[in-house]
């Protein structure tokens, strides 16, 4: 009976073990360096960051404008220019040929 005991915790700890095994390795990484972007995609991140900072940019000065911290002349002069680099960088991520042409001028402007 005693034998039977101890077998069966002797089988019982294998079991474990052999479950457990694969949880207490560490895991080897194919790879430890990042993916890093091509490009194509770099210049599409960088349009994108673009389009959102004029897009929150065109926001706030709404929301300015209506608290009342922006005057009417103000926000007629500070809008159109918003607008336009809004919309540059919406036309520059279009999948449409003449939208490359966009590319230079806001990467020039996202440079300064």
């Amino acid at each position: 009976m005693t034998l039977a005991l101890v077998l069966g915790s002797l089988l019982a700890v294998v079991a474990v073990v052999i479950v457990a095994r694969p949880f207490l390795r560490e895991p080897a990484p194919a790879s430890d360096r990042l993916d890093e972007l091509g490009e194509l995609d770099r210049l599409r991140l960088t349009l994108a960051e673009e389009r959102d900072r004029a897009l929150a940019a065109l926001k706030e000065l709404e929301f300015d404008h209506r608290t009342g911290k922006v005057s009417d002349d103000d926000y007629r002069a500070q809008l159109g220019p918003l607008r336009q680099r809004a919309a540059e960088a919406l036309r520059a991520l279009e999948p449409r040929a003449e939208a490359t042409r966009e590319v230079p001028r806001l990467q020039r402007d996202a440079a300064r």
